[in-house]
């Protein structure tokens, strides 16, 4: 229904503006590059840098990566940084052991950092003839690498052969994290999201050294877990989501594969089973989880509070400990999120008698419990963790938690929460929390700001990603980018080195980057966004309207961020982009319909026509395609005029005409 209502605004808007051309392309040639940026000009801000002034050190076309000698796990993370590096530098960047001092090249060693970078810290060193990541662990390089990949050029980004240099700031970086927990959440129940998106997200966020994706794996629209004693959780608990759509599962091998693609990046997964309330999916799939042993219909809305697992039947504490255990048998991070928010259609009582007697399940399998700070009303269990997630500097339920001994995990709605809008003509997202624009996720402190909770209290933040309105990649992309980068410096950077006004110039050097490994961010006005130097390749989404606003949607004044959904009929027109000198055209494609045309036209929709090209389904959106053509000379701006039958044909994402 969503997807269905963005192809209709896309057809009235498109054909509404001509539009402009707003400088958001790729990367520059090397003979366009700035000097190389400045050690503090990262995100997240380091604790400490001591500039070289005067001193810059070129990745040479023959360095290699040395990695700590006897360490496998250096070695994967000199394997990582070879492979974000070799597509776009071209360079073969070997990697091997290190034999006694390394000299040139890039070294990754455990041993000789500074004391204070403790467990997840790293120091950096670079001189003209070396660059040298330091860390006590694998993590501490592998976030290390993460700060370096973002003082080489944005070009780096590319999955293509790019001119460089390759030119790093000389000078020291020792760094270290303010919390030990820096996480993000992924809603995929209302919406199911499949392996490869989240593992396209577990890379996005591991960039900015978040540590922590939690999963929530369940709730009132969608079981996504596999559970071998109760099958029909996933089969037919998993079978739909939010408006009906055909939802999805993961397997236990697929499961187990994202545990391992995160901890490849020194990311932990926690998985989330909401209880007792949100288990409308789970009393659809077993008649006997209710209280009247009647099955409710499957839920595809978005409403809250009033489903129930049965209190007071014993089956209840059955499927309860089989589902706990055999989640922890999959999970080797250290925590089980029971949820435990939300469950109005649960009593006090019956609420407190509950989690009272499925905590020690988590414990009895060696997990720390996680849940929503409503688990404040319940007994305290060993170490437990308290997820705040209210909207006020004080909470009945959270100063309970508090006081029977748990800590506190940070995640206020109206601060952190990702699926919030970011203003009130945001396409996506809600906004029953507040509108939650760049500078509002960035500007609190998680140690003061629920003035009964003591810093010490607290372990950390975590920006939550619900998925009411979310479909699709490039949807989660938008809500998090920028706002994910900000939380993410809460929780890494001390609170001393954090201002907005610096942070937002550091943000807004991200943007090239983000553009060229395909994210589809939000220009948040907030943010001096930098514009790379045209190269010639065109960002779709990068247009401005006749009126003047900036559409940061897809060819609806109030889409999402691409251009996505065009209609047979449907043109776009780019003033700043001229066809004059130009044979050839390409352009990224996704196709969810029967495929259709792109003709390239000149001057106007209806005007010359200099090429077309034939577009098939790409086998569904998200699914990208190259499609390219040559074109006939002509002048004047370019427009694309999309043609075909059906509704819904192209999702553009990207074009390029070539000399």
């Amino acid at each position: 229904m969503y997807r269905r209502a963005r192809q209709m605004r896309t057809a009235c808007a498109v054909a509404a503006a001509v539009t402009a051309f707003a400088a958001t392309l790729l990367i520059a040639p090397a003979s366009a590059q700035a000097a190389p940026s400045a050690l503090g000009s990262v995100v997240p801000v380091p604790v400490s840098v001591q500039p070289a002034a005067g001193v810059v050190h070129t990745i040479a076309s023959g360095a290699a990566i040395q990695t700590q000698a006897g360490s496998t796990a250096a070695t994967d993370v000199g394997n990582h940084l070879a492979a974000l590096l070799r597509p776009s530098t071209g360079y073969a960047l070997p990697v091997t052991a290190a034999s006694g001092t390394p000299t040139s090249g890039i070294a990754l060693l455990l041993s000789g950092a500074d004391p204070s970078v403790g467990s997840e810290g790293y120091q950096l060193d670079v001189t003209a003839a070396l660059i040298t990541i330091r860390a006590q662990t694998a993590a501490g390089l592998f976030h290390g690498v993460q700060t370096l990949r973002q003082l080489l050029p944005a070009a780096v980004e590319a999955r293509t052969v790019q001119s460089g240099p390759w030119e790093v700031a000389g000078g020291r970086i020792v760094d270290h994290p303010r919390y030990g927990y820096r996480g993000a959440m992924l809603d995929v129940s209302r919406h199911f999201f499949g392996v490869d998106v989240v593992k396209r997200y577990l890379d996005e966020i591991a960039q900015y050294k978040v540590n922590v994706l939690h999963l929530h794996l369940s709730d009132d629209q969608g079981w996504r877990i596999v559970i071998d004693a109760w099958p029909r959780l996933a089969t037919y608990g998993g079978s739909t989501q939010v408006g009906g759509g055909a939802g999805g599962y993961y397997t236990k091998a697929q499961y187990s594969d994202l545990v391992a693609y995160a901890a490849a990046r020194h990311i932990t997964i926690v998985p989330e089973i909401d209880m007792p309330g949100h288990t409308n999916a789970a009393l659809a799939s077993y008649a006997e989880l209710n209280c009247n042993n009647t099955a409710p219909a499957l839920y595809t809305g978005t409403a809250v509070g009033f489903s129930s697992l049965c209190v007071g039947k014993e089956v209840t504490y059955t499927f309860v400990q089989q589902v706990l255990a055999e989640l922890a048998a999959l999970t080797p991070g250290p925590y089980l999120h029971i949820g435990g928010d939300e469950a109005s259609s649960t009593s006090d009582a019956d609420y407190r008698t509950f989690m009272n007697r499925i905590q020690p399940y988590v414990t009895a399998n060696g997990k720390t419990v996680m849940g929503w700070h409503q688990l404040g009303q319940a007994d305290h269990s060993p170490g437990r963790i308290a997820q705040y997630w209210g909207t006020s500097t004080s909470d009945a339920d959270l100063s309970a938690a508090v006081s029977k001994g748990a800590k506190v995990l940070m995640s206020p709605a109206n601060k952190a929460y990702l699926d919030m809008k970011y203003t009130s003509q945001t396409p996506l997202g809600l906004s029953w929390a507040g509108l939650i624009e760049v500078q509002t996720a960035y500007n609190w402190d998680p140690a003061t700001l629920v003035p009964g909770v003591p810093a010490s209290a607290i372990i950390g933040v975590e920006a939550p990603l619900w998925s009411e309105t979310l479909t699709k990649l490039a949807d989660i992309e938008f809500m998090a980018f920028p706002r994910l980068p900000a939380l993410a410096e809460l929780g890494w950077s001390p609170q001393s080195a954090r201002t907005w006004d610096t942070f937002k110039v550091r943000l807004g050097a991200q943007g090239p980057r983000w553009t060229a490994q395909g994210i589809n961010f939000y220009r948040s006005p907030q943010v001096p966004w930098a514009t790379p130097p045209v190269t010639g390749r065109v960002e779709a989404e990068s247009y401005t309207s006749q009126s003047g606003v900036q559409i940061v949607a897809d060819a609806a004044a109030n889409g999402g961020n691409r251009v996505g959904y065009i209609d047979n009929g449907d043109w776009i027109g780019f003033s700043g982009v001229n066809v004059s000198g130009k044979t050839g055209f390409t352009a990224r494609i996704s196709s969810g319909g029967t495929g259709g045309t792109i003709q390239i036209r000149a001057n106007s929709a209806t005007g010359t026509l200099l090429g077309s090209v034939a577009v098939a389904s790409t086998g569904g959106w998200g699914v990208y395609a190259d499609v390219s053509t040559t074109v006939s000379a002509g002048s004047g701006p370019l427009y694309l005029v999309f043609t075909g039958a059906g509704t819904g044909l192209f999702d553009v994402d990207s074009f390029a005409l070539t000399p």
